[in-house]
């Protein structure tokens, strides 16, 4: 797959910038666990989780997933559900389960073999133009450029260049500079010594570049109150010298907050308890959860319940609310027990009996894990 050359966006004296970027980081750089090799398996699971997280809680994560799942195969040949296990709590599932398909699709088709080329990360499920970037420019040092959230903050604020990340053509214009500063840096020398971090690998200075603009982004350059004073850009940042970096990037449109109210059931059968797993190719799929029904607005929970069970609302006791929010939704989640003496409720489709010792090791959706808990509690 050939990559579309995008439109050039001039960055003044991009090779300066570059080496001082690179410079900066050989002196910033924060000694991260992912950051002390060169595997790309490793940088790849990294950057997946990376995605919409922070730094602090993907560590305990990556750790464990990497002890767990050193290397592709183990994670091709992993249960679906350890997979997910790993990944609890850590939300957006689809990226663990992308990782998944992925690592069967090398296993399968390459034979264990990662690409080392951008073309090839590119065909694998779940991996777009940012990760494939990162994972070629770090491991292997080739000269792909890089945009995540982060990084274009850095970018639109040193080019005071207006635009939303839902606007195609200021994405378009950041992906240009991106691309004209690794380009620049594929030429020179990789940084010195990183004094602070000494167990941080670099694989060329196209790596040290882009994750100069990852660092950059994170620890200085912030959404709100960016530490100035501390960035090695700064002289040239056209958007602190006009005093308006609280412009750059303008906030893309949220949509509006939407409430959601539901129901679940905590029954108990004989030491065993109901639960089911969600459908694949829906919200947290593959996930592990108590019957649940959504309620009408203004219906009552343990009615909505009741009738969804076929019993009467009497024989369900309140067991606590869990509040929780999905993307734009804000749900509130009501939880009811049902004793021994329901055993003529109506089975929910696709829901089994579980024994007790069986529940911890599930892959639990994050409300339910939190129910799960108000049980032993």
């Amino acid at each position: 797959m050939a990559r579309v050359p995008p439109r050039k966006t001039a960055i003044p004296r991009a090779a300066d910038v570059a080496a001082i970027l690179m410079e900066w980081f050989a002196r910033a750089a924060r000694d991260l666990p992912w950051r002390r090799t060169l595997d790309p398996y490793a940088i790849w699971v990294s950057e997946a989780m990376l995605q919409q997280t922070q730094v602090a809680t993907v560590i305990p994560y990556w750790n464990r997933w990497m002890a767990e799942l050193p290397d592709v195969r183990s994670l091709a040949h992993a249960p679906a559900d350890k997979v997910l296990k790993l990944w609890e709590g850590l939300g957006y599932y689809r990226r663990a389960r992308h990782l998944h398909a992925a690592a069967r699709q090398i296993v399968e088709a390459r034979d264990g073999s990662l690409p080392s080329d951008l073309e090839g990360w590119l065909a694998l499920p779940g991996i777009g133009r940012y990760t494939a970037g990162a994972i070629v420019s770090i491991a292997f040092n080739h000269p792909a450029p890089i945009l995540d959230g982060n990084v274009m903050r850095v970018l639109s604020r040193l080019l005071a260049l207006p635009g939303d990340a839902g606007q195609r053509a200021f994405r378009d214009s950041l992906w240009s500079a991106a691309d004209r500063l690794v380009a620049a840096a594929s030429d020179m020398d990789p940084p010195h010594a990183l004094p602070h971090a000494p167990l941080v690998r670099l694989s060329g200075p196209c790596s040290a570049l882009n994750q100069s603009l990852m660092e950059l982004g994170a620890t200085t350059c912030t959404p709100a109150s960016p530490h100035c004073h501390a960035c090695p850009v700064s002289e040239r940042c056209r958007a602190r010298k006009t005093r308006r970096t609280a412009d750059f990037p303008r906030p893309a449109p949220r949509p509006p907050v939407a409430h959601r109210t539901m129901a679940a059931v905590l029954w108990q059968s004989s030491g065993r308890w109901l639960v089911l797993r969600r459908a694949e190719g829906t919200v947290n799929g593959g996930l592990w959860e108590f019957p649940t029904v959504e309620c009408n607005a203004g219906e009552d929970p343990r009615a909505s319940l009741a009738a969804w069970l076929g019993i009467d609302a009497a024989r369900l006791s309140p067991a606590g609310t869990v509040r929780h929010a999905i993307t734009r939704y804000r749900i509130e989640q009501h939880l009811f027990r049902l004793a021994d003496a329901a055993i003529d409720a109506t089975m929910p489709p696709g829901a089994e009996w579980k024994p007790w010792k069986d529940l911890p090791s599930l892959p639990w959706t994050s409300a339910h894990r939190r129910a799960l808990q108000l049980i032993t509690t």
